[in-house]
């Protein structure tokens, strides 16, 4: 349920947010673990001795990729009904997924504006010009503004010059609104909609490329958080355990981090930012992940410190048979809202219901470049679900005052059968919830 920030100089992540101040620095990681359990060199518990960098493994998106990228674009602008003309994409995700480029977010606009047929056209500020041609690896017409030149008008007149005077351009969502608006009075001449059937389109669904880098960031989630919950330690604060998780992704050389809540504060799903501090008996609710060459994972354990009591023991195994619902409901041909429906009964007819009452979101968000992206599994959403679409699959119940309960995993729509986990496997048990 996490989001990982992806421009960490431009944007603040919504999971930082929702933390509060914790895990706020990491020149303070170390000072979270109490002298006495420092047990490496690193000043980290002897459970993360084994965390190693992933090296070799990770095989990055390569330039072909990104190129071909733009040219599936294309296609599916030909493909439309009516047809697209162009794309118009500003900095974000959307622009590293067909370029390879990451660009910070500013006033002053960099954008990829895409002909349905041809080489792409970028349009940079002047004085940037030499930054982004060096991150170029793919032919394109650079149209540079100074800063007294509008930028908008440049891409206009650069569509203009192809011969393209009207039509329709798509503008993908991320794209702020002061650039579609000026971009809509310099080139009146276009009609300018949602770009997102084409850049879900394209996104959407996952190359077995883009599906390796996520198994190995749920991989290594997977061993920060082994590594976490064996260090636990009665008076530990959440701040504590979310640095520890921090610490860990660091030693892996990953950018990672995790939302972390204890008790009854993990009945409000996204957090408190009321102090709480490890005892027994306490539900321990880890939700994080991080990125490997940009692709991310998001996984959440719910742990017991000590003895489960036995409503928490309950809850536990409805909110696990709810996520094998879910995993058996996600198909290709079905619609996306049905994978909600399935594990929404299954927690409905545990005595958990009706409705959001104690399951209170979703079931579901896509999961790729962003943490949270398009599709999303969520009641009435009518998406068809095609191979090779990736999602988060996190049933949950939320008692308040009491205590909260959620799993989530990362999965794959298979060509046939049921999706398939991206993670190494659902939780095990309560007492040891990654093995």
């Amino acid at each position: 349920m996490h989001k990982l920030k992806q421009e960490q100089s431009y944007q603040t992540s919504r999971r930082q947010l929702l933390m509060g101040v914790a895990a706020s620095s990491a020149l303070a990681l170390t000072p979270a673990v109490r002298a006495e359990d420092r047990d490496t060199p690193s000043g980290l518990p002897q459970a993360f001795a084994g965390l190693k960098p992933l090296g070799g493994r990770v095989r990055p998106i390569t330039a072909d990729e990104f190129h071909g990228r733009m040219g599936h674009a294309q296609k599916l602008m030909s493909e439309s009904a009516p047809k697209y003309d162009a794309l118009f994409i500003a900095p974000g995700t959307s622009l590293y997924y067909f370029t390879g480029i990451r660009w910070g977010i500013s006033e002053r606009l960099l954008a990829l504006v895409l002909p349905r047929t041809g080489e792409p056209i970028v349009v940079v500020p002047a004085f940037e010009e030499g930054r982004m041609r060096e991150k170029l690896t793919f032919a394109a017409e650079v149209r540079a503004w100074q800063e007294d030149e509008s930028p908008t008008k440049i891409a206009a007149a650069a569509l203009e010059d192809r011969g393209i005077r009207t039509g329709l351009v798509g503008v993908e969502e991320t794209a702020a609104f002061t650039f579609f608006d000026h971009f809509h009075a310099a080139a009146p001449g276009f009609q300018c909609v949602s770009a997102d059937p084409l850049t879900i389109g394209c996104r959407g669904r996952k190359s077995d490329h883009e599906l390796e880098l996520m198994r190995l960031a749920c991989e290594a989630t997977f061993d920060v958080f082994r590594a976490v919950f064996a260090s636990l330690k009665e008076g530990m604060s959440q701040e504590d355990i979310a640095k520890l998780v921090e610490a860990g992704f660091s030693k892996m050389g990953l950018h990672g981090g995790a939302l972390v809540l204890l008790g009854a504060s993990a009945a409000l799903p996204h957090g408190t930012i009321k102090p709480q501090k490890l005892k027994e008996g306490d539900a321990v609710l880890i939700d994080g992940g991080c990125a490997v060459d940009g692709y991310q994972s998001d996984v959440t354990r719910t742990g017991i410190f000590g003895k489960a009591p036995e409503k928490v023991a309950r809850v536990y195994e409805i909110v696990r048979k709810a996520q094998d619902a879910a995993l058996g409901a996600a198909r290709t041909g079905r619609l996306s809202g049905t994978v909600d429906d399935a594990a929404r009964k299954v927690i409905t007819d545990a005595g958990y219901g009706p409705d959001y009452k104690f399951f209170t979101h979703r079931l579901g968000h896509g999961i790729g470049l962003d943490g949270h992206e398009h599709p999303y599994l969520v009641r009435g959403s009518k998406t068809v679900l095609e191979p090779g679409m990736t999602f988060s699959n996190e049933p949950g119940i939320y008692i308040p005052g009491e205590f909260g309960m959620r799993c989530e995993d990362d999965m794959v729509i298979a060509a046939e059968g049921p999706a398939r986990l991206l993670t190494q496997g659902f939780a095990v048990s309560l007492e040891k919830p990654l093995g």
